[in-house]
């Protein structure tokens, strides 16, 4: 209560000044896209859960792991073989459900690309390497409008992509990111470095970083600059970086 009206006065004196920061209520569009970007999230992580039980039935039975669970028990459950009757009808039961699940999937992933077939930012931040539809798909639905930024060192700090900064007169601490903000946009920037292919420039920064300070922390540095791209071609609907590489 005693400092009620300081604080009120100070948010007033950040209000003149242009200063006090304004939160940012997403239009109707971007959370009906938001919305199908989502369910079609949960229904990749339900489907997901299902495959990993027939992972984990085929190991308690010992069937050949030679090739992937879902795919060799389509054939496998037909006489039942060594599953056994009670496995063989639990197997066949998520494959039933995981055909459901990728007709559910394939119709929301089909409306996201109707909705975002004229959405220039959404075509330039495929020219990324390692950024697919999915992807592209998660930037723009969570980022929703991109001039929001003023630049893109604060799309990633909305992102919880940068590490946290304490300082008390000469003395400054920086420690592990934030992880704060969108969680799905750090996953796609994280993804997207993680397991396909990037740029030559971030993949050589990335060597670089990671020979001096680690795996993770190199992943994370990468991810900043992957981030960037996306924050310019979703801004102007091109990435002249990739652009100037290209023609070199």
């Amino acid at each position: 209560m005693k400092n009620d009206v300081r604080d009120a006065a100070d948010l007033a004196d950040l209000l003149r000044m242009g200063r006090l920061p304004e939160a940012w209520i997403a239009p109707p569009e971007t959370r009906e896209l938001r919305e199908l970007v989502r369910y079609r999230a949960k229904l990749v992580a339900i489907r997901s859960g299902l495959k990993a039980q027939i992972t984990r039935c085929s190991q308690s039975r010992r069937v050949d792991r030679g090739v992937g669970p879902v795919r060799r028990h389509r054939s496998a459950t037909a006489g039942e073989g060594a599953l056994g009757p009670a496995y063989a009808q639990r197997i066949r039961s998520l494959l039933e459900l995981i055909d459901i699940l990728d007709s559910h999937e394939a119709r929301f992933a089909a409306m996201i690309v109707e909705r975002l077939d004229t959405h220039r930012g959404y075509q330039a931040i495929q020219q990324v390497p390692g950024i697919g539809p999915t992807l592209a798909a998660v930037f723009v639905a969570e980022i929703g409008d991109v001039h929001r930024f003023a630049d893109p060192a604060h799309l990633c700090s909305w992102a919880g992509l940068t590490p946290r900064h304490r300082e008390s007169d000469t003395v400054v601490h920086r420690g592990h990111i934030t992880k704060q903000g969108s969680k799905a946009v750090r996953w796609a920037a994280i993804e997207a470095v993680q397991r396909h292919p990037t740029t030559a420039k971030i993949a050589a920064d990335k060597q670089r970083i990671e020979a001096r300070r680690g795996k993770n922390i190199a992943k994370v540095a990468a991810a900043r600059k992957l981030l960037t791209l996306v924050y310019y071609g979703l801004r102007d609907g091109q990435i002249r970086a990739l652009d100037r590489a290209r023609a070199a």
